[in-house]
């Protein structure tokens, strides 16, 4: 049976993309947990606390990523601002592009999946979900699966245009697209080959977030570069950096 592997976090500082007095931007490893829920299980380290103690202030998050996400984070300082940040989400002002690693090579260069999801454990009420794809890069490894003599795979950038529960994990495993890494919503041989040449992580990536300054309305963007987990699995399959 497969379990998560949680990457090594020793250093308990967290790399700022983008800071003011308003809000911040952060660059959140994949293992780590952002806050305390029902899914925590016992643990005691969370992104929240970690910050709290970094920047010496209070911290408002206005979107979350599950544990084995890594990438671009938002929060603000203040409650004003968190509600501007919040009400920007809330109206699709917020654009969140992340780059995921799948099982096989979709038919269209660019798709849309319209699935209606439930809202996790105990939500079993769907609510609709939408998320736009684009292939990237597609490649193989020369290890034989159903039947063919190599393994394919792609990189993908998933546009979320909803909030739900697991959404991208979710939407991937509806059109067979399995995300690698994944243990809940995957497709665990092709998860175990992935392992077996050393890579540890699920394979999703908040790379990028833009999104208007709540005291001004300027556009800020911001990028978070691939971890040396997600880096290897790219050169794995002899993809260039996105």
């Amino acid at each position: 049976m497969d379990h998560d592997t949680t990457t090594s976090l020793p250093d308990r500082t967290l790399p700022v993309l983008y800071a003011d007095d308003w809000l911040a931007v952060v660059d959140k490893p994949a293992g780590l947990m952002v806050h305390d829920s029902k899914l925590a299980r016992g643990e005691d380290d969370f992104l929240a606390d970690r910050l709290r103690e970094q920047l010496g202030k209070p911290i408002f998050l206005i979107h979350r990523l599950d544990r084995a996400t890594s990438g671009c984070l938002l929060l603000a300082f203040d409650r004003d601002s968190a509600s501007a940040l919040g009400k920007a989400l809330m109206g699709g002002e917020v654009e969140k592009d992340y780059l995921a690693v799948c099982r096989g090579w979709p038919a269209e260069a660019a798709f849309t999946v319209d699935h209606d999801l439930d809202g996790g454990p105990g939500k079993p009420l769907k609510k609709p979900a939408i998320t736009r794809f684009q292939t990237l890069r597609q490649g193989e490894l020369p290890i034989p699966s159903n039947g063919f003599p190599t393994s394919r795979y792609a990189l993908l950038r998933c546009q979320p245009q909803t909030g739900r529960f697991r959404q991208i994990r979710r939407h991937l495993k509806h059109v067979f697209h399995h995300l690698i890494g994944d243990t809940s919503h995957g497709d665990g041989r092709h998860n175990r080959t992935f392992r077996m040449q050393g890579v540890h992580r699920m394979l999703l990536h908040a790379e990028r977030l833009a999104f208007p300054h709540p005291q001004d309305g300027r556009r800020i963007e911001v990028v978070a570069p691939l971890d040396a987990a997600f880096d290897k699995a790219v050169r794995l399959l002899g993809w260039s950096t996105p």
